[in-house]
């Protein structure tokens, strides 16, 4: 399959880059749609989800066809090729073990990813790196434009965009921010910092989204309300909230490094140490190691590192990814042998 290429490389969202990129690692925007005349997924029968899909991916390649964009068919693909999918999160757990004709289009850069017959019709998502509200939702709010003059769709001048979960009804609108906040795990601040989020209803979930436990002190904060508000207001909070976030995650930092400056740099040179000589390694343990070496690279304790090669690491070593690299299937063990190997590979002897 043609997502064979993407193997041993990582989006552009990983690269490090933009505005607080150190703890802000992608913003992403997500729009739901359902397009007008055709029955919503729980309603629609097998033969109009094929007629949809293939209007869909039509209209997608044309409103991207400057950037020569992929259509993968997720019904037919193979379950590592969906498992594939969902670790580079271009798209979700709910596409990948659904039923019946499905797909995702997906830029080379893997900006945009565009899911057709999940929960709704249209799931279009905008990743960029580092902290971009404004620029991400000018690009994901243009995609939407050029679409709908495509296919107009379902939209009541009461309730707003028609969306299968009552909680997208109305701009459909979700805005996402990854940020690795490390110090404020280890200083026990973190459920201080998530309380007081949960009171202006914003949302905090794991690595990969709905339904996931955080990893590795990586967390997926997001908006949980769109009817009744606007995109203007969504983006606003989300903007009032994050700058604070940033802020007390550098203040945890700067206490650590204060307090016991030893403790911080034996915990990210030990996790230097496992990831750079381990023989094997569960994902689990090497998401952790991961998220110790990014802080110590961040802070200027560990050189020769680049924050882009540890970002991409945390996707590449996911089990999918190491059996594409390694173009065989698997087992546990097997991985976790592999996962050392291909660890070794790209650290050892890198650190100045």
């Amino acid at each position: 399959m043609a997502i064979g290429r993407f193997a041993g490389t990582a989006g552009e969202w990983l690269r490090g880059a933009g505005p607080e990129a150190d703890i802000v690692i992608s913003t992403r925007i997500r729009l739901a749609r359902n397009v007008d005349g055709f029955p919503f997924q729980t309603r629609a029968n097998p033969e109009q989800r094929r007629e949809l899909a293939d209007l869909l991916q039509g209209a997608l390649k044309e409103v991207l066809t400057k950037e020569r964009p992929l259509y993968v068919d997720v019904e037919k693909a193979l379950d590592l090729d969906r498992q594939f999918l969902v670790e580079r999160h271009l798209i979700s757990r709910d596409l990948a073990g659904g039923e019946g004709p499905r797909g995702v289009v997906v830029t080379p850069p893997e900006d945009v990813s565009v899911m057709i017959n999940e929960e709704d019709h249209v799931r279009l998502q905008v990743l960029h790196t580092g902290y971009q509200v404004r620029d991400t939702w000018k690009r994901a709010d243009a995609l939407d434009d050029a679409l709908q003059e495509r296919l107009p769709p379902a939209f009541s001048s009461r309730l707003g965009y028609l969306t299968a979960c009552p909680t997208n009804v109305g701009t459909g609108l979700r805005v996402s921010v990854m940020v690795h906040l490390p110090a404020l795990v280890i200083t026990k601040h973190i459920e201080k910092v998530f309380y007081a989020m949960s009171k202006i209803n914003l949302a905090v979930r794991g690595l990969y989204g709905e339904g996931t436990q955080a990893a590795s002190d990586f967390f997926q904060i997001s908006n949980q309300v769109t009817l009744g508000k606007t995109e203007e207001e969504i983006l606003k909070t989300l903007e009032s909230v994050l700058p604070e976030v940033v802020r007390y995650e550098r203040e945890a930092r700067q206490s650590l490094q204060r307090d016991n400056p030893s403790r911080l740099e034996d915990r990210v040179w030990r996790a230097y140490g496992v990831l750079a000589h381990a023989r094997t390694i569960t994902s689990e343990e090497a998401l952790e190691k991961l998220s110790a070496l990014r802080l110590g690279v961040n802070l200027g304790l560990v050189g020769g590192v680049d924050i882009q090669a540890v970002n991409e690491l945390f996707i590449l070593t996911q089990p999918a990814h190491l059996q594409k690299l390694r173009k065989d299937e698997l087992e546990p063990a097997a991985r976790d042998v592999a996962r050392a190997e291909y660890l070794r590979e790209r650290l050892k002897g890198k650190t100045k």
